[in-house]
């Protein structure tokens, strides 16, 4: 066999950490360092790497730009040793346009740039505001092996007026394989959508398809790597892990039907047992980049701080944990003993701070300026604001970050004040639904994901898990007291916040309106509460960061009634015609 029949490929399914520039280019070094041992002709990394995924608004300015090129032309210079081409991402102005390319590497030079022409503007991403858009260009070469680099959305949309189909023009101009970088955020079910992508493009090219993704937790993304290669007959060529750097080599061979490989094919975790992964890494990179020493939270005896408790223990040992529980005259002596009991089972440092001083003394400062008005939700909220002003204290004496710990389904409705959910530093289960919390707590305790620093076995106690969900919201009223069952609570959640359905829709599925409208009204009101909170781990493709933007001052409430019917009779032709041509 020839060498024009084998094509080693070193996929470096890494870690970068935003700014860190010096940092990435030593991680690109080391993976390349690898490859060498491995004899791989190239090394790929992902999107955007040398400046870390996303750099946002950073990448706008000159020093950061200027910082990014210069280690990029210093990893060029190191290639001249004979081995290894290296394809790695970083920002490129060129003609005084900025870029998001993908440079190669080779004999000492850089020898092709690409740069995006496809660039994502929904969700999380906001790329048409910081770049320029590229052309569609045709493969590089590589060792005589000609390899197409479609920069991770230009394989994920159809071609359209805003769209080019890069593939397609990859395909009809030679390439014999495609080589994907991605920055490709965790979301619930995602590997499947990839993965028919993926499919798809291979189908319309007849070529080869490596996915290469990056991982990490990056403030509210987490990116989960489980990188991929398909042959040309879909069939699967390898599959990276999840949640954990990998430097895997993939050995091509040419066949009569083309490039083809049979690597290594890795377990990937799915549904509950990925968003459990995700908040693992979400906290932990959060923590570590950030250079927090350690975290502390308010622990209740309910089922969500134990959650995030046994999330920091498996995110950053036991060590780095510290547990409080403040308890006031209305905590249950069960919650003591629970709150108890999940501490020594998860080893974290705990202690207990009665908080009923400090509760009353707030009312004795404020009895003169309430005299005459009835008792109502402020003094009840005191309790609240009490927790998070110790535990904030605690926080600025001991360097460490408090976790706060607010579940998606009350966080929605603005009833996540208990354990001072709006004054922490970061927040795990923040895009978690109360119905998942319970899923996962019971999870934890027959398994943990892969890396988990924390103990197997039954951690967080069968009576947090069973026990009617209990919050001192109210004195001591149940959430169930004034929220519809969770299961309910949820799917009504999810419809409005997820598929933005109308009122009169959800109550058509068979929910009743009244319960509907009041969610919905819960739901609006909180939105000021929302922008307060800490950032959080997202999981799913709608969350309360940047891909639910909806304004504070807002008078818009749906009535719940049928929507209207268009009356397209009042639109002219002619007048349309215009607005088209306006349009374009």
């Amino acid at each position: 066999m020839t060498d024009s029949s084998r094509f080693t490929i070193t996929l470096a399914q890494l870690n970068p950490i935003v700014g860190d520039i010096a940092g990435n280019a030593a991680k690109a070094r080391a993976a390349r360092a690898q490859a060498k041992a491995d004899g791989a002709a190239l090394v790929v990394l992902s999107e955007l790497f040398i400046a870390g995924y996303p750099p946002e608004d950073l990448v706008l300015k000159p020093a950061f730009q200027a910082a990014c090129r210069a280690a990029i032309e210093e990893l060029a210079r190191e290639t001249a040793d004979g081995g290894p081409a290296m394809l790695i991402g970083s920002p490129w102005v060129d003609d005084g346009k900025l870029y998001n390319a993908c440079a190669l590497l080779d004999e000492g030079r850089i020898v092709a740039l690409r740069f995006k022409a496809n660039l994502p503007n929904y969700g999380v991403f906001d790329e048409k505001r910081l770049f320029a858009r590229g052309p569609a260009a045709g493969p590089v070469t590589i060792r005589g092996i000609r390899v197409g680099v479609p920069i991770c959305e230009e394989i994920w949309l159809e071609e359209s007026e805003d769209y080019e189909n890069v593939v397609e023009c990859l395909a009809e101009t030679g390439a014999e394989i495609l080589v994907v970088p991605n920055g490709s955020p965790y979301a619930r079910d995602k590997n499947d959508l990839r993965l028919s992508i993926a499919v798809a493009r291979v189908t319309e090219s007849g070529l080869p398809l490596i996915y290469l993704n990056q991982i990490g937790g990056q403030d509210e993304l987490v990116f989960d790597g489980a990188s991929f290669a398909l042959n040309a007959d879909l069939s699967v060529a390898a599959q990276l892990p999840a949640f954990e750097e990998s430097i895997t080599t993939l050995r091509w061979n040419k066949t009569e039907t083309g490039w083809r490989c049979n690597g290594p094919v890795e377990p990937l975790p799915e549904g509950d047992k990925g968003d459990y992964a995700a908040c693992v890494l979400g906290l932990r990179d959060y923590v570590n980049k950030t250079g927090f020493p350690g975290v502390l939270l308010g622990v209740s005896g309910g089922i969500d701080s134990a959650l995030c408790a046994a999330i920091a223990v498996d995110a950053l040992g036991a060590a780095r944990v510290r547990g409080v529980m403040l308890p006031f005259r209305f905590t249950a002596q069960v919650s003591l003993d629970d709150a108890a009991t999940l501490a020594g089972r998860l080893g974290i440092r705990y202690e207990v701070l009665p908080i009923a001083p400090a509760v009353n003394g707030f009312e004795e400062i404020l009895s003169g300026t309430f005299a005459g008005l009835p008792r109502d939700i402020t003094e009840e909220n005191l309790q609240a604001r009490t927790r998070g002003t110790l535990l904030m204290a605690i926080s600025n004496k001991s360097g460490a970050m408090v976790v706060t710990t607010g579940n998606k389904s009350e966080m929605s409705v603005g009833y996540a004040t208990l354990y001072g959910d709006m004054n922490g530093g970061f927040n795990p289960i923040k895009d978690i639904y109360k119905t998942e919390v319970f899923r996962l707590s019971a999870l934890r305790n027959s398994w943990k994901p892969d890396g988990a620093l924390g103990p197997s076995g039954e951690v967080i106690p069968e009576n947090i898990i069973t026990r009617p969900p209990t919050a001192e919201l109210r004195e001591n009223q149940t959430d169930q007291d004034s929220l519809p069952p969770y299961d309910i609570l949820d799917a009504i959640l999810e419809r409005l916040v997820e598929r933005e359905q109308p009122l009169a829709m959800i109550v058509a599925a068979g929910f009743d309106r009244e319960v509907v409208a009041r969610i919905d009204r819960l739901l609006n009101i909180a939105e000021y509460k929302r922008r307060q909170a800490a950032p959080g781990v997202k999981v799913t493709e709608k969350n309360f960061g940047r891909d639910r933007r909806y304004p504070i001052t807002n008078k818009f409430r749906d009535s719940g009634k049928p929507l209207p019917e268009p009356d397209d009779k009042l639109v002219a032709r002619g007048g349309q015609a215009s607005a088209d041509a306006f349009e374009g």
